[in-house]
């Protein structure tokens, strides 16, 4: 483990994710947060998390990090759309703080996962009808999968 906590490259010197690793966003505001597929193991080398948030439909699987879950059916949303903003109101607040790294993760790391980015695009200052196209041209071409995902994300900002 290196001095920042990281299992192997992937940390700045104050814990925060190296904006080179893959999967790491960087939001307007300078934070970076990483999105992730969970079907896809982290390489021993890989550096971890040390807040995640993970949207899953079951209960995710045990990690040595902190998590929050939220109950999100693949292709759809969130269960419950008041708890999910408040995770992800909680999980922008924390990438602005030194030693942080927030991971958001989802089963394979685009849907889900590309909404949820999407929604903390918006409340770091992107406009809602912008944030789709933000997070697919700095994260995953292929993010937010479907069209009631992007119509959360627009009405994510109400």
């Amino acid at each position: 483990m290196s001095e920042n906590g990281a299992g192997g490259s992937g940390g700045n010197g104050d814990g925060t994710w190296d904006e080179d690793t893959a999967g790491v966003l960087r939001l307007p505001s300078g934070r970076l947060v990483r999105g992730r597929g969970l079907r896809r193991p982290l390489a021993a080398s890989a550096p971890t998390p040390t807040y995640a948030v993970h949207l899953l439909g079951t209960q995710p699987p045990e990690v040595p990090w902190e998590t929050r879950w939220i109950r999100w059916p693949d292709f759809w949303l969130p269960r419950d759309r008041a708890y999910a903003r408040e995770v992800l109101t909680e999980a922008w607040n924390r990438a602005s703080t030194a030693g942080e790294r927030v991971e958001i993760a989802c089963g394979g790391g685009r849907g889900r996962t590309g909404t949820a980015l999407a929604c903390l695009a918006v409340l770091d200052g992107v406009p809602p009808d912008e944030a789709v196209d933000f997070v697919r041209r700095n994260y995953d071409r292929h993010a937010v999968e479907t069209p009631w995902q992007r119509r959360y994300v627009r009405g994510f900002a109400e």
